[in-house]
């Protein structure tokens, strides 16, 4: 038997992401609720504002938040992610607007079936190369040009900027520890543009783990997804900062957030993570059918007792009997 769900709103109560606000970030703040709303306060001002009008929250260092606004903005069909300064990291997630799991048994299907796996990456490779035809190119050969592509990106900004290039280092877990300047640039760059990415994806009910380029880490779909804005964004960022003497961690945050104030990137990583899987707007706000398997591709209805039913009143081709209750038997 399934228990009912939890939540209150119905999934057709709630706003689409395209008509919410993209982001909200909020660092040393106390958060509660007022009726529909939530309540930003801190020692500044205090700033009320309508739960289901945003996209995602971002609760950056030193945010306080209470059990009631956290129970409104999930049910509002807001996602919470803790994050840190400015969204640089995703540390954890909660529900987004969908409510079912249409998105994700789409995911899944792609990325467990090669040939629909390798479709789903040579069309993330054909936004990088949009005058060539790549839908014969093997994943070795679409790596290959990848990697000659950024390559040449390096090489250009380099130029442009004056800034010395020679490789890419970097250090896995540690984005601002590793190699010259623009290196360590580069690394806390794209670690804010995959917190971004990472929000935007749980927000609408898609794994953040299942990737089709990247594979067997837990953020491979974030990757998959960030690689196609880094030569639009964390790149030529990080050159630019490199040129002007900021080279601090905290230069790229505050850089990478003046970015992002319209709310632009967010839409985009949205719609093409909606394009990619193939789903269309219905399939990311869907109803919570709340159903259980029935063995095949079929389901029944949750929220029943199936072992009360006899084998005469179970409707349709499903059939249960109960056998009589045995002594000492409380269930």
């Amino acid at each position: 038997m399934s228990d009912v769900t939890w939540w209150r709103a119905d999934v057709h109560d709630l706003h689409r992401l395209s008509d919410r606000v993209s982001t909200l970030y909020v660092e040393r703040t106390h958060i509660d609720r007022d009726e529909n709303a939530v309540v930003l306060v801190n020692k500044e001002r205090t700033v009320r504002v309508p739960a289901a009008m945003v996209a995602v929250v971002l609760l950056g260092p030193g945010t306080r938040i209470t059990h009631s606004a956290v129970n409104l903005l999930a049910d509002s069909g807001t996602a919470i992610c803790w994050v840190g300064e400015h969204g640089v990291r995703c540390y954890a997630t909660g529900l987004g607007t969908s409510r079912g799991t249409k998105l994700l048994l789409r995911q899944a299907y792609l990325v467990t079936r090669p040939i629909e796996r390798v479709a789903v990456a040579r069309r993330m490779y054909a936004s990088r190369f949009p005058d060539e035809d790549v839908s014969a190119l093997t994943m070795q050969q679409l790596r290959g040009r990848e990697g000659a592509r950024v390559r040449k990106i390096y090489r250009e900004h380099s130029a442009r900027t004056g800034v010395p290039w020679g490789r890419r280092e970097y250090r896995p877990g540690e984005p601002f520890a590793a190699g010259d300047d623009v290196n360590r640039l580069l690394s806390a760059a794209h670690s804010c543009l995959y917190g971004l990415c990472h929000a935007a994806i749980v927000g609408i009910g898609a794994n953040p783990g299942l990737g089709f380029v990247h594979a067997g880490g837990a953020l491979s779909f974030v990757m998959d997804i960030a690689d196609l804005y880094k030569a639009e964004y964390s790149i030529p960022l990080a050159f630019d900062l490199a040129a002007a003497g900021h080279v601090e961690e905290r230069d790229v945050r505050l850089a990478f957030r003046d970015k992002l104030v319209d709310g632009r990137l967010l839409h985009r990583v949205l719609n093409d993570v909606r394009d990619l899987l193939g789903a269309d707007e219905g399939e990311l706000t869907e109803d919570d059918t709340n159903s259980l398997w029935d063995g095949d591709t079929s389901a029944v209805p949750g929220g029943i007792n199936w072992g009360e039913w006899s084998a005469d009143s179970v409707p349709g081709q499903h059939q249960v009997v109960s056998g009589p209750r045995l002594e000492g038997d409380e269930g």
